[in-house]
């Protein structure tokens, strides 16, 4: 029997309840922050956080089994159509790099890609309450990536980089990080 949701004003109230009627795998901890926060319009997620209806319904059964899936769907802004190849280059990129947990990996490589689209930081965009939630979910999932960020660079800079050089493209100016002017844009803090 699946238990509705109360409707909250706070997202940690929303995760506190996914918490109590998860599966038990470890990515649920990261699913549950990206959950809440979309549940109540924080974050830049689309519908259905980018999986469409039946996607988001088999992950939600999957990981969350005993909520009313329908209950914690939030509407979500679209993403462009004119973004396909980007999408293809990251889902392509993050399958390569895949380590987690494989039947949760095809869900959060959508959910990757779709808070990818945002225009904020990629923690921010997926509605993760800070940076280290998804630096857990790059380690957790998407250990190779993890691994070559070994300089902290911030996530969606460090994943277009890696983009850029697959394909042989090296668009910074400075011979190395160190003494490039944009250096705190790609290193700084993320606030």
């Amino acid at each position: 029997m699946a238990v509705a949701l109360r409707r909250h004003v706070t997202p940690e109230a929303v995760y506190d309840e996914l918490i109590a009627a998860r599966r038990g795998d470890s990515v649920e901890e990261t699913l549950a922050r990206i959950l809440a926060s979309w549940s109540v319009g924080e974050g830049a997620m689309p519908e259905w956080l980018g999986l469409g209806e039946p996607g988001y319904r088999a992950m939600m059964a999957h990981h969350f089994p005993y909520v009313d899936a329908s209950l914690m769907a939030a509407g979500g802004r679209a993403v462009e159509p004119t973004r396909s190849d980007e999408m293809e280059d990251l889902r392509r990129l993050l399958q390569q790099n895949g380590s987690g947990d494989e039947s949760s990996q095809p869900w959060m490589v959508e959910i990757l890609i779709a808070g990818c689209m945002g225009a904020d930081h990629l923690w921010q965009d997926l509605g993760l309450w800070c940076r280290a939630d998804l630096s857990k979910l790059m380690n957790d999932n998407f250990a190779p990536l993890a691994q070559r960020n070994d300089r902290d660079m911030k996530w969606k800079k460090f994943l277009y980089k890696q983009l850029c050089e697959s394909e042989g493209i090296y668009v910074c100016r400075a011979p190395s990080c160190e003494v490039c002017a944009d250096y705190r844009n790609c290193f700084g803090p993320e606030d």
